[in-house]
């Protein structure tokens, strides 16, 4: 006899339903994968918190068939106006650049949690999937096959059993705690910040406005784009108590900004902020991960948080689904190896540009290309060995760029198209690059192959962006990082790199 409190063995468990969490069930879904999703709260969340999405985020967005919605819901980031006494000195946060051929959206976009997450969960419902609110999962076993899991909500208990589980609930993440994980880092109980959504009068909405203070204290407002609210961060002193209310809110921000206009009412959200600066011991245990803010926590600034979680999934996300369709299960040992070390990396970033803010240096208010994500390598991991081919401009493990290509007809058209899609995708310059690509023979299993052939007419700007030389083959992965670079033994090198990420090709039996 059933248990009517089990459901029935899925693919992929998702525990929380932040943008790391969505974005992982919406890129599994899209390959056929069996994924639920659950939050313990009870509805999506409603604050403006991490509001920065980096170009190479954007390019995700692009992939996953949510960047108009993004791009329509959000903003270029507008000047600072540094408040000194009567003076409101500007400051450019960022340098706005054009679009190349080689970087599509080239600018961070400012736009609120909420709406972000508004954008990713109607994509989930697009696809088939829901968020399943008020489910929290309280414990789970797992052996060589599976994980069981025990979730509760106001329906009763529920066991669900699934291949994988994946732990993206955030830093206080019950998964990581019950894998017995070490959070390492630290967190300042004494440096706290306000964060609250409202409406402000007596302000205007052309800037992001700083009021610095002594001691490191600080208050910013932030425009939130396409509504009426700004984000309010003010810095507390060690043992203030956080102002609740509109009237107390109001009068503390008149207190630090000394302007007697400002009035804040109608709340939204408001939270205070400590920063942790965390990051996990390991982001796998057997058949369940961590991603997101359960693997690594970051200050604020630098806008890197939320961006990290994003790529994560996006990383692990096409690796599930290849071992879940026979790749060998070795591949998922290199989401860790590869996104841990980035992650090290992005969390000294965002902590010295924190740590700056409060002495008030320059500096750590101008963002440039280490925030944006778009020079992040996998060169040197497991998927990316050192002793690969390589073209002038371009290695193994690198981010795969955008260029402009002619199609047959003349017409412009973007290799970002054709990258577009849960599939691997070969190009091939040069004839016996072209030949090799055409032999060779890809498993009908998991991601499956796009294959395009650059004509040497039609490829000046590819040929300048990949820096190549000669005759070349390139397999890009579906997360758009470069798998493999052949500029000779072409079909040979790429077939065995296609075997680590990629199921056995099953041979046809002779008749």
């Amino acid at each position: 006899m059933n248990d009517p409190n089990t459901s029935p063995f899925i693919d992929v468990l998702i525990a929380g339903a932040g943008p790391t969490g969505t974005t992982l069930a919406i890129d599994l879904m899209r390959r056929g994968v069996n994924v639920r999703i659950i939050d313990k709260a009870p509805h999506s969340f409603e604050g403006s918190r991490a509001k920065g999405i980096q170009p190479r985020t954007l390019e995700v967005f692009d992939d996953l068939g949510t960047i108009d919605e993004v791009l329509a819901g959000s903003s270029d980031y507008p000047r600072l106006g540094i408040h000194l006494g009567p003076v409101a000195a500007p400051w450019r946060m960022f340098r706005n650049r054009d679009r190349t051929a080689d970087v599509p959206y080239p600018n961070t976009r400012l736009i609120p949690q909420y709406r972000t997450d508004s954008v990713l969960h109607d994509r989930l419902e697009q696809l088939g999937g829901r968020v399943e609110y008020g489910r929290e999962l309280v414990e789970f076993v797992q052996d060589s096959t599976s994980v069981t899991t025990t979730v509760t909500g106001d329906g009763g208990t529920e066991k669900i059993t699934a291949r994988y589980l994946v732990g993206a609930e955030g830093g206080s993440s019950a998964v990581r705690s019950q894998l017995g994980l070490s959070f390492l880092g630290t967190t300042d109980e004494q440096d706290r910040m306000l964060i609250v959504d409202a409406v402000t009068t007596g302000l205007s909405r052309d800037r992001w406005h700083i009021w610095p203070g002594v001691k490191g204290r600080f208050a910013g407002a932030c425009p939130l784009p396409h509504s009426d609210l700004f984000q309010w961060m003010v810095r507390l002193a060690p043992d203030e108590d956080p102002p609740e209310g509109a009237e107390t809110i109001t009068r503390r921000i008149q207190a630090q900004t000394h302007n007697r206009n400002i009035q804040v009412h109608d709340i939204r959200w408001r939270s205070v902020f400590r920063p942790n600066i965390r990051l996990a011991e390991a982001y796998r245990r057997g058949r369940v991960f961590l991603a997101g803010d359960a693997a690594h926590v970051h200050t604020p600034a630098g806008a890197q948080g939320l961006n990290t979680g994003i790529q994560d999934s996006y990383n692990l996300g096409w690796k599930l689904g290849q071992v879940l369709a026979g790749a060998d299960a070795q591949l998922l040992e290199s989401y860790e190896a590869e996104r841990l070390p980035i992650a090290a990396g992005v969390l000294g970033l965002s902590t010295q540009k924190y740590e700056g803010i409060a002495k008030l240096d320059p500096s750590s208010l101008r963002r440039g290309k280490d925030e944006q994500q778009l020079s992040l390598t996998y060169y040197g991991g497991p998927l990316a060995p050192t002793n690969c081919d390589r073209t002038t401009t371009l290695q193994v493990g690198d981010r795969a760029p955008d260029a402009e290509l002619l199609d047959t007809n003349g017409a412009s058209v973007h290799l970002f198209d054709a990258f577009r899609g849960p599939h691997f995708t070969v190009i091939a310059y040069g004839r016996d690059a072209t030949v090799a690509s055409e032999e060779l023979d890809w498993p009908t299993a998991g991601a499956p192959l796009r294959r395009v052939v650059v004509d040497a007419d039609a490829g000046e700007d590819f040929r300048h962006i990949y820096g190549i030389k000669g005759d070349t083959l390139l397999l890009i992965r579906p997360d758009g990082y470069i798998g493999h670079i052949a500029t000779r033994n072409f079909l040979a090198s790429i077939q065995t790199a296609a075997r680590a990420m990629a199921p056995v090709v099953q041979q046809e039996t002779a008749r």
